[in-house]
């Protein structure tokens, strides 16, 4: 008898929250929810079913794994590191396991996997930067039908995260792009991946947001997702219900290092146009105005006269730059470029990025109360990495000279008192072998002087293997071998 009261408050309870048209019976074998005669609107009451397009899509996504080496500092990745005895006895001389001529020293390899999946027939390939990784990387490209292809590292692109493979294949199967403007929060999205390295992994999910601005990401309005992405995942694409891919999964909001509801991808209108310009250029091309902003506050509204906190509000001005030469001051508000609202400061670096440098902008600007217009011609954001050189005669098909690089401004070159170069900013791989720091100036390769990063690129395409590059280091001037491969 209890049961059977129990059972008749369960129906009760079931009953009243269902939606309307659904009623809820009860048998002696079990209790069944029943619907109305009328079909179900999937997109109302009823689940997707993803079968069919796990099967459309699913050949297109693949497996990337990478092996990385790198000469690891003398305590890194040593068991014994954190011991409190041993930088006592290292500062001593005592030899100690991972030192120079002692057990545990010499290269270091890493391996990491991620995912990535096929934009054209040829064998280009999209994942994450992150996921390549920086200096010499030996990366691999498996596809669902196990088939493996050493990959060629075309370029990387730090400020998105993006990275584009290419594989030497023809006739594969690729992935369609669709468009994250329409995509709308609430919206049922799937994942495919290799999370922990098991392989063409499916998780599904619905939009959480749009837009996302995350810390120290000024380039990136990412799509906030429920879907379920761990390690592995990175690189990955996330698709809409029509098949159609509308962004790469890149992050996780976690403690723990796993899933926790919360994880981003890069809309894939930002990921084709680094895709594009990697081809076209071999390297990320930005706009730059040359201005320090923050964020509109409610009291910084209020006093500058606005009718809301919108805006970038300008901090400082680069002296020589696109907004000095456009007349823009300390204390301008920046609402809108090329009539594209600046709703938050965050916009303004994306809106500026996307830009060619050379393009003219139309800025609206706040100023004194009232509106205004100003036209500038941006100049080119510096330190991008500089993307892949074909290593000819090596088997390294992924071999780089691994140096982030921007071209001298003519006020620095006179500073310097000479012609032009390029300053170095960032090093790793080849470049750091040969023992090239930030702050060093390049002047000449093979004795060719060099201006530009373009002209820069071209010279190291045609040298090879193997070159001197002539720096200027403080007030010396050094020639450094480099050997790429």
């Amino acid at each position: 008898m209890r049961n059977l009261i129990l059972a008749s408050s369960l129906v009760l309870a079931l009953s009243a929250c269902l939606p309307e048209g659904f009623t809820v019976s009860s048998s002696h074998a079990s209790d069944t929810v029943s619907a109305p005669a009328a079909p179900l609107s999937p997109g109302r009451y009823g689940l997707p079913d993803f079968g069919d397009l796990v099967e459309k899509v699913g050949p297109a996504v693949v497996n990337i794994s990478v092996v990385t080496q790198t000469n690891a500092p003398m305590a890194e990745g040593n068991p014994f590191a954190d011991d409190p005895f041993y930088d006592f006895l290292r500062r001593f001389g005592v030899p100690l396991p991972g030192m120079p001529g002692q057990p545990g020293a010499g290269p270091r390899i890493s391996r990491g996997i991620g995912s990535g999946f096929i934009v054209s027939p040829d064998g280009y390939v999209l994942t994450n930067a992150h996921v390549v990784g920086e200096g010499d990387s030996d990366v691999t490209v498996r596809l669902t039908d196990k088939r493996e292809f050493k990959a060629k590292v075309v370029g990387t692109d730090r400020r998105t995260d993006i990275a584009l493979l290419k594989i030497d294949a023809t006739g594969l199967p690729t992935v369609k792009i669709g468009d994250p403007e329409h995509a709308r929060v609430g919206e049922w999205v799937m994942a495919v991946g290799s999370p922990f390295g098991f392989d063409n992994t499916v998780t599904a999910g619905i939009i959480s947001a749009k837009a996302r601005r995350l810390p120290d990401e000024n380039y990136v309005p990412f799509i906030q997702t429920d879907v379920a992405i761990n390690p592995g995942n990175s690189g990955g694409p996330l698709f809409n219900l029509a098949g159609e891919v509308i962004g790469i999964n890149s992050q996780i909001y976690s403690r723990s290092g796993g899933f926790m509801g919360i994880s981003f991808a890069i809309p894939i209108d930002v990921a084709m146009n680094v895709k594009d310009q990697l081809v076209k250029f071999g390297r990320v091309q930005r706009g730059k105005l040359g201005v320090t902003i923050q964020a509109v506050s409610g009291e910084l509204a209020e006093s500058f006269g606005l009718d809301k906190p919108k805006g970038a509000l300008v901090s400082s001005v680069e002296p020589g730059s696109a907004a000095e030469k456009a007349g823009i001051r300390p204390g301008d508000v920046v609402l809108a470029v090329d009539g594209v609202e600046v709703a938050d400061s965050a916009d303004l670096p994306r809106l500026i990025g996307e830009k060619r440098p050379g393009s003219k902008v139309r800025l609206q600007l706040w100023r004194d109360g009232r509106s205004r217009e100003v036209s500038a011609v941006l100049g080119e954001m510096g330190g991008e990495t500089l993307a892949a050189t074909e290593s000819t005669g090596s088997e390294n098909t992924g071999g780089r000279l691994g140096l982030a690089a921007r071209a001298l401004t003519p006020k620095e070159a006179d500073q310097l008192g000479i012609a032009g170069g390029l300053a170095v900013e960032q090093v790793n791989g080849p470049a750091a072998r040969a023992g090239l720091r930030p702050g060093d100036i390049i002047l000449a390769l093979n004795n060719q002087p060099v201006r530009t990063v373009d002209e820069f690129r071209k010279l190291v395409a045609a040298a090879g293997n193997r070159f001197a590059l002539l720096i200027q280091r403080g007030d010396a001037r050094l020639f450094v071998p480099v050997r790429i491969g």
